[in-house]
Parts: structure tokens; C-alpha cells; sequence
């Protein structure tokens, strides 16, 4: 008997389930936060000191990528491990959509809660509004969201008339229509916390994507006013105070050497709107845009023991890396499926002589392939792109407010989503910048470095026919079709 229970034991001890190996994932995501909204890299007037000691406790990922500058598009990729085009999910769905994300797709969620971990999340999911792509449908053990971004609602600054209630689901029941935005970031901190302390003493994976700071903006009574760098700067003091408490969660439940957390944003700042949104400094441009400011976020991670702290990591990596990392980290089930991501696990862990996981990144807006990164290299294709419209905006208007033209809010791609929120579109011709000495892509190296324009081209090439190309009228041979709900409800 006794050696059959020892026998017992040690299997348990060593089941994936209760591996010490394993961590918690905490993974949180500002929604439109800048590369310099943080104090360690340059954030403007505001404070970020939970954040700041995360990036000191961990480390700073200088060089992380977003697969595309825009949300949905972002989070599919974040999700999947594949680039968005992949999968057919480009721009940022709203209340009209049909589209979402696929059955067949292997998510996250679902990855961990077969490895077994509970798995939660709060905040906004914009991989589709219809009941079939609801997150507890993907993975999730628990919900608290919205389905879409917070201006799809009374607030967008040109087609409030068109928009529904915003739902707030609570599991798959919308539990409130246009809910105060003011208590957002709290709301989901404290489901979060609560999260954590009842699923403390198994694995557990916590999605936080958050809803500010895009906007409209809000921050509760409690920061409203007090950053002294505006609301923008009350909201973010707001998103850091919502980090410490998650920090300090873990902390008190013993669980920080067991966690490993992460926070990203899912794409750079949404500069038509000027004093309500970020910056990323010395980045040019910011969402919607294959610039680096669009597509160069935030990125900090941290496990004590595991990645060193304090260390500051230059070596590029994409939203897609992040399912194939965390499959291996929790010894999970990998998808049948063709994914573009690779694991970043060596990069995460500081490993010594670690290559860049991928020879080249691709960078699409919507469906153009508009830009590659090799090494400091970055070849722009000649593209239009979208730049503010005169003047930033104020009080949450965008720029050329009272002028924005007239466009459906049936048009998700990212030219319908600019003209509706106040940028102009203006060409680009074939451009090369060394993103080492010139992070701002100002001084275009194209005619003076032929050779590197043609090697970046050719890479170019498999990943064009593969996902396909508009700018060139190329159609993708390894495009896979998103969801679709035909039926004819209309509700979210």
C-alpha cells in the first residue's frame, strides 16, 4: 500500500496540472496606450510607478511589435499565433459585424484551459459580437466586457446617432447597457483580484485587456484630476494603479515566483485625438499606420526567478510569438493548424546568445503588405498612409473636427476607421530606414543601400503569395476564412 500511494504521489506531483514549472499567466493589455506613456520610457508628466517597478522587477522589451496597428486585427493575432491576414480579420469590427473569429482557430484561452488552468477574462474582446464568438465560447471559464471598443456607442465623435446601447456581458448575459466608462478600469481590477483569490491554489490564466485609454477617456472620481498631466494622464495613473493592485494581490497570496505577467498594448496611440491620447515619442506616426509608433508598443514581463530583472531587451519579437511561448511555458497542446509565430521563450527567459526568432517581420495594414523589418533594417513598400489632419484634437473631438467626411460605420477597414476620426491619407514612396540610428524613419536610405531594399523585397515575396497583397493585387493561397453568424439576429 505504501509504495503504491508513493507511486500515486509522485505522479500527482509530476502531472502537467500542478507543475511547479508552470506559472500563472497575468496578461494585461492597454488598448491605444504609446511607446512613451510609461516613466521609463519617457512618459509625459504623468506616473507609472507600478509599472516602472514591474519593468525593474522584470524586464523591458524595447524592440515588441503588434501584427497590426488596429484592434481587432491586433488581438486575433495576440490569440491565434498568426498574422491577421491569415486568418481573414483585418480593421476593428463593430455592433454590425457578422465576422469573428473562426471555430477551428486554436485560442489561447482555449490552449490553457485544456493544459488545464482556469482561465479568465475583463475588458473588451473585439474578435466578434455575435453570441457563436462570445469569449466563453473560445476558452474562457469566466467573462466581464465589452464586445467592441468604447466609442461604438453615444460617444463617437461623428456617428452617435447610429449607435446602439454599449453592452456590458457578465458571463453571456448583458447585464448593463451604456455603463458608467468612469468605473471601468476599477471594475475590472477588483473581478480581476477577485479572479486570483479564488483560483489561487491551481494554475490559472488572467486576460486584462483593458478599455482605456481609448477613447473617450475616463477616469473614476478617485484620479480624475490628480495627475496635474490632464485626463490622459489621470487615465493611465488610473491603468498603473489597476497593475500595483494586481501585483500586489500576488504578493499577499504568495504567488509572485509563481506568476509570470506580462502587460502589452495592442497598438500605438490614436494621435487625432491630441490631448486625450498618448504619445510614442520618438516613434513617427501611431495607430492605423505601419510606422513604428503604430506598431512598436509597451512591453514588460516579468518572473521572479525565472526572467532577470532589470534588464532592458532589444531583440524584436511580434504578437504572434506569444501563443507558441506559452504553449511551451505550460507544457500545452499546439494547434493543427498552420500558425506564424515562434517561441520567444529563450528571449523571455534572458538566455544568453539569443538570435531573433524571426528573420524578418511583415507588416500589414489591413490587407496591403506595406512594410518588412530585418535586423535595424525596415523597408517601407510604397503605400498611401494616414497622418493627423491638421491640429491634433482637443476635449475628445479629433482633428478637422466639424469636417470629418461623411463615411458608414459598416466600414471597418482602416482608410473607413481614419476618415472617420480625423486623418488625412498621403502617399509614401519606396522607403528604407535603419531603425537603429533612426527610430523615427525620417531620413529614407532606399537610394543609397539598393541591396538591402532588394533583400527585403525578396523575403517579401513567399509572405505576399502566402497572405496575399492588395497593394499588388495579389490574392493569399494560405488564407484561411474567419467566422461568420448569417442568422438574422442582429443583437450583440
Amino acid at each position: 500500500m505504501k509504495s503504491l500511494f508513493a507511486i500515486l504521489l509522485v505522479g500527482l506531483l509530476t502531472s502537467p496540472a500542478i507543475s511547479a514549472d508552470r506559472p500563472n499567466i497575468v496578461f494585461i493589455v492597454a488598448d491605444d496606450m504609446g511607446y512613451a506613456d510609461l516613466g521609463v520610457q519617457g512618459a509625459r508628466g504623468f506616473r507609472t510607478p507600478n509599472l516602472d517597478r514591474l519593468a525593474a522587477e522584470g524586464t523591458r522589451f524595447t524592440n515588441f511589435y503588434v501584427a497590426q496597428a488596429v484592434c481587432t486585427a491586433s488581438r486575433a493575432a495576440l490569440m491565434t499565433g498568426c498574422y491577421p491576414n491569415r486568418l481573414g480579420m483585418q480593421g476593428a469590427y463593430n455592433h454590425t459585424s457578422r465576422d469573428g473569429i473562426a471555430d477551428e482557430e486554436w485560442l489561447l484561452p482555449e490552449m490553457l484551459r485544456d493544459a488545464g488552468y482556469a482561465t479568465a477574462g475583463m475588458g473588451k474582446w473585439h474578435l466578434g459580437t455575435r453570441p457563436k464568438f462570445h469569449p466563453m465560447r473560445h476558452g474562457f471559464d469566466e467573462w466581464l466586457g465589452i464586445p467592441y471598443s468604447n466609442d461604438n456607442t453615444k460617444y463617437h465623435p461623428s456617428l452617435a446617432t447610429e449607435m446602439p446601447p454599449l453592452p456590458l456581458y457578465d458571463g453571456e448575459r448583458v447585464v448593463e447597457l451604456d455603463p458608467d466608462q468612469s468605473t471601468f478600469t476599477r471594475r475590472l481590477t477588483e473581478r480581476a483580484v477577485d479572479f486570483i483569490e479564488r483560483k489561487a491554489d491551481r494554475p490559472f490564466f488572467l486576460y486584462l485587456p483593458h478599455v482605456m485609454p481609448h477613447v473617450p477617456i475616463f477616469a473614476s472620481a478617485q484620479f480624475s484630476g490628480k495627475s496635474g498631466a490632464g485626463l490622459y494622464g489621470d487615465v493611465i495613473e488610473e491603468l498603473d494603479w489597476s497593475v500595483g493592485e494586481i501585483l500586489a494581490t500576488l504578493k499577499r497570496l504568495h504567488l509572485e515566483e509563481k506568476t509570470l505577467v506580462i502587460f502589452i498594448s495592442d497598438n500605438g496611440p490614436f494621435l487625432s485625438y491630441g490631448e486625450h491620447a498618448g504619445s510614442a515619442a520618438p516613434l513617427r506616426e501611431g495607430k492605423l499606420t505601419t510606422f513604428e509608433g503604430g506598431l512598436r508598443v509597451p512591453c514588460l514581463a516579468r518572473w521572479p526567478g525565472h526572467i532577470p530583472a532589470g534588464r532592458v531587451c532589444d531583440i524584436p519579437f511580434i504578437g504572434i510569438d506569444w501563443l507558441p511561448t506559452l504553449t511551451e511555458l505550460a507544457s500545452g497542446k499546439t494547434s493543427t493548424l498552420t500558425i506564424d509565430g515562434r517561441s520567444v521563450k529563450a528571449v523571455l527567459l534572458g538566455e544568453e546568445k539569443v538570435a531573433a526568432p524571426h528573420e524578418a517581420l511583415f507588416f500589414y495594414s489591413g490587407t496591403a503588405l506595406q512594410a518588412v523589418r530585418s535586423g535595424p533594417w525596415k523597408l517601407h513598400f510604397a503605400h498611401p498612409y494616414i497622418t493627423v489632419a491638421g491640429e491634433p484634437g482637443r476635449g475628445g473631438k479629433p482633428s478637422n473636427w466639424g469636417k470629418l467626411a461623411p463615411t458608414s460605420i459598416t466600414q471597418s477597414g482602416v482608410e473607413g476607421i481614419a476618415t472617420r476620426h480625423g486623418y488625412r491619407i498621403e502617399p509614401l514612396e519606396l522607403s528604407l530606414f535603419n531603425l537603429e540610428t533612426d527610430p523615427g524613419e525620417r531620413e529614407n536610405l532606399a537610394s543609397k543601400h539598393p541591396e538591402i531594399v532588394a533583400r527585403l523585397s525578396k523575403l517579401a515575396e513567399p509572405v505576399r503569395l502566402e497572405l496575399g497583397d492588395t497593394l499588388q493585387g495579389v490574392q493569399g493561397s494560405g488564407v484561411r476564412a474567419s467566422g461568420i453568424d448569417r442568422s438574422q439576429d442582429s443583437s450583440p
